[in-house]
């Protein structure tokens, strides 16, 4: 007898309509940052926006938006289901956005020396999506 699971085992999110394609056509900066403004849900934006002010060596701008994209993804992964259990796989590209964001508001944590911050995003990195490369 199997028993209800109360929650899915694993959680797929996705993108704003039109954001991934805004994202294609997009080259740099100012561009990701239209991105964010006219789609403030796209995850993946704020990824690009974090990768790219770390890249440039702009770490504390760096962390403001992966903790962005962190806390709007944390709202997208329990609005598809999410309870606190569970995976969210990185083999699903619209999940990798949020993804991104949590493991760069973990090595932007370490970089500004939060490191209890930093442990916690790895930890919970690796439980959400084990299968990142």
């Amino acid at each position: 007898m199997e028993l209800p699971v109360g929650e899915p085992l694993e959680t797929k999110i996705s993108e704003p309509p039109g954001s991934m394609d805004a994202l294609a056509q997009a080259g740099g900066d100012a561009n990701f940052t239209k991105v964010a403004a006219d789609h403030p849900t796209c995850l993946t934006a704020w990824a690009e926006l974090g990768e790219s002010a770390l890249f440039q060596g702009h770490a504390v701008r760096a962390y403001a938006y992966f903790r962005v994209g962190y806390h709007r993804g944390l709202d997208t992964i329990r609005k598809a289901g999410w309870r606190g259990q569970g995976r969210v796989p990185w083999s699903h590209l619209e999940n990798r956005g949020f993804l991104r964001c949590l493991k760069g508001l973990g090595e932007t944590a370490d970089l500004i020396g939060e490191k209890d911050e930093a442990q916690r995003c790895d930890e919970f990195f690796k439980q959400l999506a084990p299968d990142a490369p």
